[in-house]
């Protein structure tokens, strides 16, 4: 667990003593001690479930931090942030949680197109998208592995992360000969550089902003789907609140 998490269930887990006592203590509802239970239960799933976003992108870069440009219904975005962590990244980190038919079904990318723009070295469409550099090879060469991507986007913020790869500055004291404005004293060369120069500023920071978004997807692949469930459930628990609150008066209308 790290460290966001795990100050968030302290700061939660402070509370819940407090609170339960005092939903029990008002005994406006005559809750139980099972329902009081059941209660702060549901308060501690919505508090935990709350996105870390926000907690991941605050700190000592603040002043580094742009918000990321991205929209999350835009699959041609995307689609081109796909094109560019294939001939960018790929070839030093993993998606290792994410399958190329994953990719094709989600991003509605013909699998022909996938095999013959982002598949290179004999991977078959249902295989995970790892890297065929070893990780001692890797710590030989970098001094430590590159790190797979897949959750990184979950781990910093998108923020955090279009920031990061619009932050590259040149620095001659490092060995790569640049540094990072988010991430002091970065191990990474600059790859996009060539990329940077040819688009020229503008350009590049919108191809970021694709590529942030794919690695967002690449994070969540069933946010969207998740997110439209989500509307009809809560529309189905607040009907079903209806017969459950008289069910309750009900239940308790002999009770003094």
């Amino acid at each position: 667990m790290n460290n966001v998490s795990s100050c968030r269930l302290q700061r939660f887990f402070r509370g819940v003593h407090g609170l339960s006592d005092g939903l029990a203590g008002l005994n406006v509802y005559r809750l139980s001690d099972r329902m009081v239970f059941m209660l702060v239960t549901l308060l501690c799933c919505i508090y935990l479930l709350l996105p870390t976003q926000l907690y991941a992108s605050s700190g000592a870069h603040g002043g580094h931090i742009k918000s990321a440009p991205i929209d999350e219904k835009d699959i041609l975005s995307r689609q081109r942030g796909a094109r560019l962590f294939v001939n960018y990244c790929h070839g030093c980190h993993s998606l290792k949680y994410l399958r190329y038919e994953r990719i094709a079904e989600d991003l509605r990318i013909p699998e022909d197109l996938v095999k013959d723009n982002l598949m290179f070295t004999g991977e078959k469409i249902g295989d995970q998208m790892r890297i065929a550099m070893s990780k001692e090879k890797a710590d030989q060469w970098f001094g430590t592995a590159p790190p797979d991507l897949t959750l990184e986007a979950r781990l910093k913020g998108v923020d955090w992360l279009y920031s990061y790869l619009i932050g590259f500055y040149p620095d001659s004291s490092r060995p790569w000969g640049v540094n990072n404005h988010v991430f002091k004293d970065v191990g990474m060369p600059h790859i996009l550089e060539g990329l940077q120069v040819e688009l020229g500023q503008e350009k590049f920071e919108l191809a970021m902003a694709d590529l942030t978004n794919f690695l967002a997807y690449a994070a969540e692949p069933t946010k969207a789907k998740r997110e439209h469930i989500g509307v009809f459930v809560l529309l189905f628990l607040a009907i079903l609140a209806v017969p459950v609150y008289f069910l309750n008066k009900e239940y308790w209308k002999d009770v003094k």
